[in-house]
C-alpha cells in the first residue's frame, strides 16, 4: 500500500502522525510511504530522519493525496483538503464527527474510507490510539491549572506544589477514567504536601 504522512496544517498543531520509526516498521512489512516535506518539523524530526527510515520525501500536500492510498494525519482534514480527498481513499486519523457536521457532509461527499483514530478497539475493548491522549490531556490538565493559579495569569497566587510555610493547593479530579487517572498521579505528584482525590 502507498500510505501518505501529511504535514498537519491545523492551528497550533506540532505532531505528526507517524514517526520515522513507524516509516521504518510500515517499509519492513512492504508498503512505501511518502511524507510530506517539513511535516515532521513541529515535533523536531527532519526530513532527514524520515528519508533515512525509507520514506520518500514529497513537496506538497495535493501530490500526497493524488499518489497515496491511505492518508494519515493527526487532526481531521481542513476544509482546503476536502477537494483532494479521492473516492475509494483511505483517510485515516482523529474525526471526531458527532461534533463536526461540515467534515461529516464533505467526507460523505467525497466517498472516501473513513477510519477515525478515536474509533479504533482491541477485543478486549480498550482504546488504543485514544488512550495515550487522554494521558497526555489528564497531565496537562494540572499544568494548564497550575498556571492559572498564578497571579500573573489572574489567579490567586497559588503554588499548588506549596513551599516551606506556605500550604500547598488542593486538587479534586472528578472521574476516574485514563483522563482523570493520570490528572489525580500528575496532582500528586506536584510535592510532598499535594493532597489529591480521585
Amino acid at each position: 500500500m502507498i500510505v501518505g504522512i501529511l504535514k498537519e496544517i491545523k492551528s497550533e498543531e506540532n505532531r505528526v502522525c507517524m514517526t520515522p520509526a513507524g516509516v521504518e516498521v510500515m517499509r519492513q512489512n512492504g508498503h512505501t510511504v511518502l511524507v510530506q516535506k517539513d511535516a515532521g518539523i513541529g515535533s523536531c524530526m527532519t526530513d532527514a530522519e524520515y528519508a533515512k527510515a525509507g520514506a520518500e520525501i514529497i513537496e506538497t500536500a495535493a501530490q500526497i493525496y493524488d499518489q497515496a492510498e491511505m492518508v494519515m494525519h493527526v487532526k481531521e482534514p481542513q476544509p482546503s483538503e476536502f477537494e483532494l480527498i479521492r473516492e475509494g481513499q483511505i483517510v485515516f486519523t482523529y474525526l471526531h464527527l458527532a461534533a463536526d457536521r461540515e467534515l461529516t457532509e464533505a467526507l460523505i461527499h467525497t466517498r472516501s474510507i473513513d477510519i477515525a483514530y478515536e474509533t479504533i478497539q482491541k477485543k478486549d475493548g480498550s482504546l488504543p490510539l485514544l488512550t495515550p491522549m487522554s494521558e497526555v490531556a489528564g497531565r496537562m490538565a494540572i499544568q494548564q491549572g497550575a498556571k492559572f493559579l498564578e497571579m500573573a495569569q489572574g489567579g490567586h497566587g497559588v503554588l499548588l506544589g506549596g513551599v516551606p510555610g506556605v500550604d500547598p493547593g488542593t486538587v479534586l479530579v472528578i472521574g476516574g477514567g485514563v483522563v482523570g487517572t493520570h490528572a489525580a498521579k500528575m496532582a500528586c505528584g506536584w510535592g510532598p504536601g499535594s493532597t489529591c482525590s480521585i
